[in-house]
């Protein structure tokens, strides 16, 4: 007789299964009613079918997949713990870095999770709601993986402690903060471009390939592992970014100038943020892999570039902003670093000097701009240390209404001018540090008016600690802004040489190195 036999299912079949045919029609409530955002943004979408999955990926093999990378990720995370790697470092300097780093990236990493965690509900496909729930616990993960591995350096140095707090006190955190409100706060098609497009495809690109290989140039394997491990998940996140920009694109012409807006926006607020980065790696890696520059001419200026050649033929344009960008890659990394040496006193990382030999790789790096702009500024700094007057900057910077970082850029033709550029609204002056934040301001003025910038605060007087008086005849409100922040002057901020963190180190390694 005649058996009907089950074959095993193919993997094409077996996907669809589990994504696509666990969606369904509604047939008692509007679609506009249990996606309301959908219609938010003016974008277009007639066939949720059209969506292409890059990885068809399914939910169980997603587990076993991350499981596999979790295993071996704690494997090294413990073995590095457990030997005391953190005195294998190159120079302690090196953990300044990795302060900078827990302060900000952990938090924008668990607003991604929960934007994507939003998107999967706002997006009427399957498709899509899949690939944004994967992402979603993709994003959490890499919050706690790197929260697990930098934990182990706040056991031992300064500045590390209370992250969270500070991260929605601290002066400079208001810039990656801001950046990811401002995302959030968008509706889903423009959150998945700015997180999609900018934050993966222009941010993390730059910073877990480049700094995390320089990372684990400077012996800290913990570091290295978390970020490559992160960074295996970006080709997908990358993937999904590029996927929905072709969708909306393909879906109707009139998507094309919003999403051609959405590109130039959060490519220069993309670019504003990796000014820190670009510090981190010409200044603070004691053994460097490459510079700024170079990083930025691989990973933008020929891979980036080859992404808007792919999307030339839906009629996106390159942003107005890469032109300038081209012009700032010469000095950014420069410019931020002087602006946090001189106001190394209200920030939670130690700064220095570069030495001679850190001067003359900068020189060779920078060939048309270091020796001509920078190099005179560190040796006249350098002088006025030898004479006990080292150079601090005693006023809070005016910030950008926008992006919020300080007003420490310069013109694009000139870099001996600092660039100002205002506007007024409603009666109101704003200013911002170049003409890109002034055009995105211009396009949504109610959604940076009311901004909160650190600045503005300090100076109102809502920054100070809890308990404390401004009235009282003692009162110093630098110090009490100190305690809002919960920093401690002089050990978790101050020059390097002579701090806590530099002689913590140098005894215990060797102490390590010796019977």
């Amino acid at each position: 007789m005649d058996m009907k036999v089950k074959r095993k299912l193919g993997l094409k079949e077996k996907y669809a299964l589990m994504t696509r045919d666990l969606g369904w029609t509604p047939s008692y409530e509007k679609t506009e009613d249990i996606y309301p955002l959908l219609q938010y943004e003016g974008i277009r979408i007639h066939d949720w079918d059209r969506w292409e999955d890059p990885f068809r990926l399914t939910m169980d093999a997603y587990w076993k997949y991350q499981s596999e990378k979790d295993r071996k990720l704690y494997a090294i995370i413990d073995a590095f713990v457990q030997n005391n790697g953190h005195l294998g470092v190159t120079d302690a300097r090196y953990l300044n870095a990795l302060k900078l780093f827990i302060s900000a990236v952990p938090t924008l990493e668990y607003n991604a999770h929960r934007g994507f965690a939003r998107l999967g509900r706002h997006f009427a496909g399957v498709g899509p709601q899949v690939a944004c729930q994967m992402q979603a616990i993709d994003e959490i993960r890499h919050a706690q993986t790197q929260v697990h591995s930098l934990s182990n350096y706040n056991r031992f140095y300064d500045g590390m402690h209370d992250w969270r707090h500070m991260n929605d006190r601290l002066w400079y955190l208001s810039v990656t903060k801001s950046f990811f409100e401002d995302a959030c706060t968008a509706g889903p098609f423009e959150f998945i471009i700015a997180i999609g497009f900018s934050f993966e495809y222009v941010l993390t690109n730059l910073l877990f390939v480049p700094f995390i290989s320089g990372a684990a140039y400077n012996g800290d394997m913990g570091a290295m592992t978390f970020g490559f491990s992160a960074q295996s998940d970006e080709a997908r996140h990358m993937t999904l970014g590029l996927e929905v920009i072709k969708f909306m694109l393909e879906q109707d012409p009139a998507n094309l100038p919003i999403v051609q807006r959405w590109i130039d926006k959060w490519t220069w607020r993309g670019v504003r943020i990796l000014s820190v980065v670009a510090m981190m790696m010409d200044y603070m890696l004691p053994k460097r892999v490459m510079s700024w520059k170079e990083a930025w001419e691989v990973y933008f200026e020929e891979n980036g570039m080859a992404l808007f050649r792919d999307l030339a033929r839906y009629g996106i344009k390159v942003p107005d902003c890469v032109e300038q960008i081209r012009k700032e890659k010469d000095h950014i990394s420069h410019q931020a670093w002087s602006a946090f040496y001189s106001a190394t006193e209200i920030s939670n990382f130690h700064t220095w000097l570069p030495t001679e030999a850190e001067l003359d790789w900068l020189s060779a790096k920078y060939p048309d701009s270091f020796d001509k702009y920078y190099r005179p500024r560190f040796d006249y700094w350098r002088e006025c240390e030898a004479k006990g007057e080292r150079f601090k900057n005693s006023t809070i910077p005016m910030l950008c209404q926008v992006c919020q970082i300080p007003m420490l850029f310069t013109e694009p033709d000139d870099p001996t001018q600092i660039a100002y550029r205002e506007t007024t609204y409603h009666g109101m002056k704003h200013h911002f540090c170049s003409d890109h934040c002034k055009h995105i301001f211009e396009a949504e003025p109610e959604k940076y008016v009311e901004a909160w910038l650190p600045a503005h605060q300090i100076f109102q007087g809502n920054c100070f600690a809890e308990g404390s008086d401004p009235t009282a005849a003692d009162f110093n409100p630098m110090k009490a802004v100190m305690d809002y922040w919960h920093l401690v002057p002089g050990r978790d901020n101050g020059d390097f040489d002579g701090s806590e963190d530099q002689r913590s180190f140098a005894a215990w390694r060797e102490q390590a190195t010796r019977n």
